[in-house]
């Protein structure tokens, strides 16, 4: 695996190119042998989120800024997982019993009037 950083000055915002390979293996490049499971990306990140990449594997949190990377991955995938079982779970049968009932909705009037009444009330203790 390599990883290589260098100041990009036509980047607006001062941004550093990172390229990593990752988990390169030679073997699966060889004659025969099944395609590799990996692909190569080039990304580029502003200074701070650079920043941020290499002090997780400085403090050890990570081996490689790969693992930071596939790392935040799967964090994406559960946040995306969560949204989608939310939706279902949730909001589709709000919706469903909305359109059965449109009786049941609220106009924005009241919603608006009951938000600012939470609101008052939560700046009166403040």
């Amino acid at each position: 695996m390599w990883v290589r950083s260098r100041p990009t000055s036509f980047l607006s915002g001062g941004s550093r190119l990172i390229s990593t390979r990752v988990g390169f293996n030679p073997t699966k490049l060889l004659p025969g042998s099944r395609m590799r499971s990996t692909q190569q990306f080039s990304i580029t990140l502003p200074n701070e989120l650079a920043d941020l990449v290499r002090a997780k594997v400085a403090a050890g949190e990570y081996a490689t800024e790969s693992e930071v990377f596939r790392d935040g991955l799967r964090a994406l995938i559960a946040r995306d997982r969560a949204v989608e079982n939310w939706l279902r779970r949730d909001v589709a049968g709000a919706f469903d019993a909305l359109k059965a009932d449109p009786s049941r909705a609220v106009s924005i009037d009241k919603v608006r009037a009951k938000l600012a009444s939470k609101y008052k009330k939560a700046a009166a203790k403040a």
